[in-house]
């Protein structure tokens, strides 16, 4: 009876909050009230992300991370060494690139084909308009991801010359309205100046973080969560998660097998093939194949196979 009457306790005890920073192995967790507390998990590792509901209990002025509520989505990358998540239980994934420097249509590639794998609606936003020459080159480039539905915005969020009247943001910002949104990009593509830009309190925010960890190093490296207003009255708030930067993105927890579902150009072709198991790079009967190489809409270019087929070999050789 008495064991009984403690699990009782310890089960109403536990309450629920969500993870709105991670920085290595605590967290920082909002109630539902508002209220935010450091978080710690119960044991050595922290499996807690941004965008996490978890459960949990006071311990002092702290709170003790007790389980994570089950996940819709979790966005992550893996390479032959680690895993990295990101962030869980997202709408979109904004990955933000700029007319200059001139991003890697690889990386683009990669992220996704991990938003795609998780059922996570990407969205591409091409920073620095006010370059006309750059820009429009960038805008060529991403012709084949307008080709395949994908929504790509023009943005300028530091526009150089006054004759540049419309700057994207408020297109952008419908786009992500009542959403819980991941922001990716390289160095230089513009991420902070976009969280700062719709999150006017993000660096004072950030500031009084660093301050509750009594720390700012634990902040360069980590992930953050900041409230959106809502647009209209009686509208949901949205969110933009904030998260590192990184040089590679690693694929391995996809099979090679279901690269090509998560390539909407590709995914139009497949059940068609002569055989089951076509690996779409040079069998004979392929319904892929024949459409490589042209301009029409209904193509795949030749720059998005031959990422597939880099794509493909590297996940089949990390397998053996």
């Amino acid at each position: 009876m008495a064991k009984k009457l403690l699990q009782t306790a310890a089960t109403i005890a536990l309450q629920q909050a969500l993870v709105v920073g991670s920085f290595g192995r605590h967290c920082l967790i909002e109630t539902d009230d508002g209220q935010r507390l450091i978080a710690y998990p119960r044991g050595k590792k922290n499996q807690a992300v941004v965008g996490d509901r978890v459960q949990w209990v006071a311990t002092g002025d702290e709170a003790s991370i007790e389980g994570v509520v089950p996940r819709r989505n979790l966005f992550y990358r893996q390479d032959e060494i680690r895993t990295k998540s990101f962030a869980a239980n997202l709408d979109r994934v904004l990955i933000l690139v700029a007319a200059e420097p001139e991003f890697s249509e690889s990386q683009l590639a990669r992220a996704l084909v991990a938003a795609e794998a998780e059922h996570i609606v990407p969205i591409i936003a091409l920073n620095k308009c006010d370059l006309r020459e750059q820009f429009e080159r960038a805008w060529q480039r991403l012709a084949p991801y307008r080709r395949m539905g994908y929504q790509v915005l023009p943005l300028g969020l530091a526009p150089r010359s006054d004759d540049v009247a419309e700057d994207g943001v408020a297109a952008l910002v419908q786009a992500l309205s009542g959403h819980h949104t991941l922001v990716l990009g390289p160095s230089g593509s513009g991420k902070s100046t976009l969280i700062n830009r719709l999150v006017p309190d993000a660096q004072a925010e950030t500031g009084e973080i660093s301050q509750a960890l009594n720390s700012g190093k634990h902040t360069t490296t980590s992930t953050r969560w900041y409230w959106v207003p809502a647009l209209d009255a009686g509208a949901e708030r949205g969110a933009l998660i904030d998260s590192p930067g990184f040089q590679e993105f690693g694929l391995h927890h996809i099979e090679p097998t279901m690269l090509a579902q998560c390539m909407p150009d590709f995914r139009t072709y497949l059940g068609q093939c002569k055989f089951y198991n076509c690996t779409h790079l040079h069998e004979p009967g392929c319904a892929v194949l024949p459409h490589v190489g042209t301009q029409q809409d209904d193509r795949i270019s030749e720059r998005r196979h031959s990422i597939y087929a880099q794509l493909f070999e590297e996940l089949s050789q990390q397998r053996w």
